[in-house]
């Protein structure tokens, strides 16, 4: 069977990122705004002009692919394609699924974003050719997937793989899901934003905010991390350290639950920081894996695909549903 021409899409809280994939291989690609916040339409509606941005670059229509495979941030039912919740979207339970291929024309498949990115790493990048990996992403929040026996892991009600609210501190700080005490609560960008303004009320100093300012964003991102880091800022520092604590405490969690081959870290604080990021964090997680004979061969890496492992595990999820439905 030759490798299907795929439509992938990533669906973010900021960006829509659409792509013509054959296997590993994207071969033209479109971004465009989300603009969630004028409502669920208006994004559906742009998604649509994104992939028919990127049928334009190749030249061809809807009847040249297989499928469209789009990830979701967010609860979604896999079978139905519904969302059934991104809060980054401020979407609950949108049929998504069928709205794209009422537009389009074409199959739609729908599955988690970090599920679909997780699965590009797993097939074709920093996972490549292991049977058992965990993907863990460093964002605006902690994202999470799990690859067993070779196949994602989804769980009995479709929702594994939320590790980041996994409770690394009983009565801890506050997650954004409303629970206490989640490595989300202290290793997010939203997290360590929080941290050091607490930090700075209290009368300490820092240089974040200003950076910040001189960047033009208005919240902490990777960038700003990185040039806060590079200028010394003692709060950034304390910051990052205390995410590369509570991130090894969730490392060691999962492998002693799991004892994968591989964990791939990805998302935009790791594609900054790199391998520096990662390593205090294998320091913390050996110190708490129970079974220590082999644990040195437990590798803890960066992703390898960045910004196209999205539209790459779309393709990979989408030639797996059909091949299946054959």
């Amino acid at each position: 069977m030759a490798t299907p021409l795929i439509i992938g899409v990533d669906l973010g809280g900021t960006n829509i990122e659409a792509a013509a994939v054959r296997g590993s291989e994207i071969l033209a690609s479109k971004k465009k705004k989300t603009r969630a916040l004028e409502g669920v339409d208006v994004v559906i509606e742009r998604i649509g002009k994104t992939v028919r941005k990127v049928m334009g670059k190749m030249n061809n229509d809807a009847s040249d692919y297989s499928a469209l495979c789009i990830g979701a941030p967010g609860a979604v039912d896999v079978q139905s394609g519904v969302v059934h919740s991104a809060p980054n979207l401020n979407w609950t339970d949108v049929p998504l699924g069928e709205r794209l291929e009422d537009d389009l024309g074409l199959p739609v498949l729908v599955d988690n974003d970090v599920n679909i990115g997780v699965l590009g790493e797993h097939v074709y990048g920093a996972g490549k050719g292991t049977l058992n990996m965990i993907g863990i992403f460093v964002g605006s929040g902690i994202g999470g997937g799990l690859v067993l026996d070779g196949t994602p892991h989804y769980g009995w009600r479709g929702v594994a793989g939320e590790i980041g609210h996994m409770v690394v501190q009983p009565r801890g700080r506050q997650c954004g899901c409303g629970r206490h005490g989640c490595v989300e609560a202290y290793a997010s960008k939203t997290a360590m934003e929080a941290i050091i303004r607490e930090e700075m009320e209290k009368g300490r100093s820092t240089d974040v905010f200003e950076i910040m300012d001189k960047k033009g964003k208005k919240k902490l991102t990777s960038s700003v991390i990185e040039a806060s880091l590079e200028a010394g800022d003692a709060l950034m520092e304390e910051a990052i350290q205390n995410a590369q604590y509570y991130l090894g405490l969730l490392t060691a969690n999962l492998v002693n639950v799991l004892d994968p081959e591989v964990i791939v870290f990805g998302g935009g604080v790791v594609e900054r920081l790199g391998q520096d990021f990662i390593d205090p964090i294998g320091r913390t997680a050996r110190q708490h894996y129970l079974q220590r004979e082999g644990a040195e061969k437990i590798r803890l890496v960066p992703a390898a695909l960045g910004d196209d492992a999205g539209p790459v595990g779309a393709g990979v999820v989408a030639r797996r549903r059909l091949q299946s439905a054959l």
